[in-house]
């Protein structure tokens, strides 16, 4: 059995496709649910986020699994095999823990360093363990991923490039804001210009939805020092807005009345979830009418604003692919490095441990059999010699053990220093071939092992 992820992210697939294939929480769990009808595959976790569309699953044929989950993904995106394999990538073994640990610790992400996807991977591993998709081996390399991830914000500096897709977007429209100053025109509705992250103390945001992006940009805003009373966020849901109204003190306001709110508004935040353009050309072009400038920032995927508002005098936006684009100018800071250190040092070490708790088990059945056998022999010697003494007794076992230690040292010691490389597993399996092993004695001695490390 092997660790294998098929996915696609903003680094392989453009926005449009990456609408297609992007999965809410109900698509992941029925997904992650479908990839195990698969003979080929025994777990599943599944992650989504605004970037990326990844499987995670624990394979025992490579081409069975890849021929299984490139259909899955292909069914659900509504797009042909041939057409979205050009946008998929694959990670076998080593390189699936290793792209999972670059994923977890945000090298993979479209902002450098960011934190959000810390959590996104988090709740992707409890929603599989609810479902009872994951199992042992998953369930141990996602929570060292985690595990790597913390590491990596709490070791370095990394933080500075920016924490989460949310701030970026933010700091992207406080800088948009800032160019409308008054003497040129060029002024929001209360003629006061931003500073570049901190917008205006009259700027008046709405923000569409209540989900976890949601909640974030409103966070982010109450830590930015923006005053709730000048946040409101709406739902098609009124009773998730209201509990924003508790929770950070914004105000709320029914989904029926949003195009008389986005009056109002001078920045836009949605991440709704839905399954198509909430704001068209039409609706902000209504909304925007008087002339004043209106910045639009959209968090969803797929998108919540039509690309052609752009069009509009006056109306910025800032999208997924705006973002990217950013980030592809970002310079590169030493912190990136650390970070890379240090998964490429923990991947090193998860795989030897992988393969040590593969080998051990068959070098202490090795050892069990030899254990039998020294005792079957010994009771046979002691029957046909007749009396003996004590410390005959005790001499004759010791001479049988020392003998059987003896012939197993040099192989047990081998395939433990084979073990960081491609060969030891391939040692231990032929080991038991070799020495006929009770695959039950094995498979006990691994259950133990499982055990143990989950006390």
């Amino acid at each position: 059995m092997s660790v294998l992820v098929l996915g696609m992210s903003h680094r392989t697939a453009p926005i449009e496709v990456l609408e297609r294939a992007s999965l809410d929480t109900d698509d992941g769990v029925k997904l992650s649910h479908k990839v195990l009808e698969s003979p080929h595959i025994s777990e599943s976790v599944v992650i989504s986020t605004c970037n990326r569309v990844e499987v995670y699953v624990e394979a025992e044929r490579f081409h069975g699994a890849i021929e299984e989950l490139s259909r899955l993904f292909a069914d659900h995106a509504g797009l042909g095999r041939e057409e979205l394999v050009h946008h998929l990538y694959v990670h076998y073994d080593d390189a699936a823990v290793a792209h999972l640990f670059s994923v977890a610790a945000g090298l993979d992400s479209m902002i450098l360093g960011e934190s959000q996807i810390l959590g996104q991977v988090r709740l992707s591993l409890q929603s599989a363990q609810a479902e009872s998709t994951v199992g042992p081996a998953l369930n141990a390399l996602f929570q060292q991923a985690l595990r790597i991830g913390k590491r990596g914000h709490a070791e370095t500096g990394i933080d500075r490039l920016a924490p989460s897709v949310v701030t970026a977007a933010l700091d992207a429209a406080g800088e948009a804001m800032a160019a409308w100053v008054p003497g040129d025109g060029r002024q929001d509705r209360h003629g006061v210009p931003g500073d570049g992250r901190q917008i205006g103390a009259e700027t008046r945001y709405l923000v569409a939805g209540a989900g976890t992006m949601a909640s974030l940009a409103v966070r982010t805003l109450v830590e930015r020092g923006v005053a709730p009373e000048s946040i409101m966020l709406t739902n098609r849901t009124y009773q998730r807005a209201a509990e924003f109204v508790a929770t950070f003190g914004v105000g709320a306001v029914r989904w029926e009345s949003l195009d008389v709110e986005l009056q109002g508004a001078d920045v836009l935040i949605s991440c709704t979830g839905a399954t198509g353009v909430v704001f068209d050309q039409e609706r902000i072009a209504r909304a925007t009418q008087d002339g004043r400038p209106m910045t639009l920032v959209d968090l969803a995927l797929p998108r919540d604003i039509a690309a052609d508002v752009t069009q509009l005098p006056n109306t910025t936006l800032i999208d997924m692919q705006v973002l990217g684009e950013r980030a592809a100018d970002s310079e590169v800071v030493s912190d990136v490095a650390a970070v890379r250190a240090i998964v490429d040092g923990e991947v090193g070490t998860f795989l030897a441990a992988k393969s040590a708790s593969r080998v051990t088990p068959t070098v202490v059945a090795l050892r069990g059999m030899a254990v039998e056998i020294v005792e079957s022999e010994t009771e046979r010697l002691e029957a046909r010699l007749g009396d003996l003494s004590d410390v005959q007794r005790a001499e004759i076992r010791r001479a049988l053990r020392r003998v059987s230690d003896k012939l197993l040292h040099q192989p047990t010691v081998r395939v433990q220093q084979l073990v960081d490389g491609p060969a030891g597993l391939t040692y231990a399996d032929a080991l038991a071939d070799l020495f006929a092993l009770d695959p039950s004695a094995v498979d006990r001695v691994s259950a133990v092992g499982e055990g143990a490390a989950n006390d």
